[in-house]
C-alpha cells in the first residue's frame, strides 16, 4: 500500500464571529456545549471517519478569508459554521469558489426558524451541503458527509 493510500484527508474546520461564545451566548439557542467541546467532537468524528481535522475560530473576516485561501494545497475540505458572515460575506463566498474545495455548512440553529434575515446564506451557494438546527451534533454529520465526498 502507497502512503497516499493509507494517509487522512485533511478537513479544515473553521467557526466565525461569536462562536467562541458558545455555551455562555444563548444557550436555549446555542446550548450548553463550549467552542473547545465542538472542537473535540470534530476531532473525535473526524478520526471516526478516516480525517485529520484542524479546528479554528476567528471574529474576523478576513483572517477566515486568508485561512479559506490557505487552504488551497493543504486541505482536501473544509467544514464552516461562518455564523453571522453566511449572511452577509460575499468576500467568504468568493475565497470558496477562488479554491474550489469541497464546502460543507454547518449551522448550530435552524437558521431558517429564526429571523428573516437570517433565512439566506452567501455559502450556501458553494457548499456541497447544508446541515442546521441539529445542535452539535450537525458537526459530526457534516464530517461525515466530507469523509463520503472525499472517499
Amino acid at each position: 500500500m502507497h502512503n497516499a493510500e493509507i494517509m487522512a484527508k485533511h478537513v479544515l474546520v473553521l467557526n466565525g464571529p461569536n462562536l467562541n461564545m458558545l455555551g455562555k451566548r444563548e444557550p436555549g439557542i446555542y446550548g450548553s456545549q463550549t467552542l473547545a467541546d465542538v472542537e473535540e467532537l470534530c476531532r473525535k468524528a473526524g478520526a471516526d471517519f478516516g480525517l485529520s481535522v484542524d479546528c479554528r475560530q476567528s471574529n474576523i473576516e478576513g483572517e477566515l478569508v486568508t485561512w479559506i485561501q490557505q487552504a488551497l494545497g493543504t486541505a482536501d475540505g473544509i467544514l464552516i459554521n461562518p455564523g453571522a458572515y453566511s449572511h452577509t460575506s460575499v468576500a467568504i463566498h468568493d475565497a470558496f469558489r477562488a479554491v474550489n474545495l469541497p464546502v460543507a455548512e454547518v449551522h448550530i440553529s435552524n437558521i431558517h426558524q429564526r429571523e428573516a434575515f437570517r433565512h439566506h446564506s452567501y455559502v450556501s451557494a458553494v457548499a456541497f451541503g447544508v446541515i442546521c438546527g441539529f445542535g452539535t451534533l450537525g458537526y459530526r454529520l457534516a464530517l461525515q458527509a466530507m469523509a463520503d465526498k472525499l472517499a
